[in-house]
């Protein structure tokens, strides 16, 4: 029997760049999905109903960092299919608030901060590869 796909998942990410550096972030263990288990990715979450992309972004960083972030213009949207879900991708350039390095691992393991030219040693989720020959 074939299983049946979750419905689409609207989420956003925050492309933080400093310094001509991004912030790549290292997810959590996920014993539902393992093929996005403990792989990198640009932070973020999904939109909830009447949420626009910019206070999903602001309201994800809040709670999974306990950080402040201006949001930019958008980079790249697109779908992904991945085994159980789609997931449409809206990615928004961002930049550090005031307090640049004051970010907590609530919702992560690690974190880093890479030019483009290292992004290739890290493994990603795959949204988030596509994602990176978008930006």
């Amino acid at each position: 029997m074939e299983k049946q796909k979750e419905e689409t998942r609207r989420v956003v990410c925050a492309v933080i760049e400093r310094d001509g550096k991004f912030l790549c972030m290292k997810r959590k263990r996920s014993r539902k999905y393992d093929y996005i288990s403990e792989r990198w990715e640009f932070p973020g979450g999904k939109v909830e109903p009447g949420e626009s992309d910019h206070e999903a972004l602001l309201r994800e960083i809040r709670e999974e960092m306990r950080w402040d972030i201006y949001v930019g213009r958008k980079l790249a949207e697109f779908d992904y299919d991945y085994p159980d879900f789609t997931t449409h991708l809206a990615a928004y350039l961002c930049r550090p608030g005031d307090d640049e390095d004051t970010f907590l691992l609530l919702d992560h393991l690690d974190y880093r901060w890479l030019t483009r030219d290292e992004f290739a040693q890290l493994d990603w989720t795959a949204a988030d590869r596509e994602l990176l020959d978008r930006i």
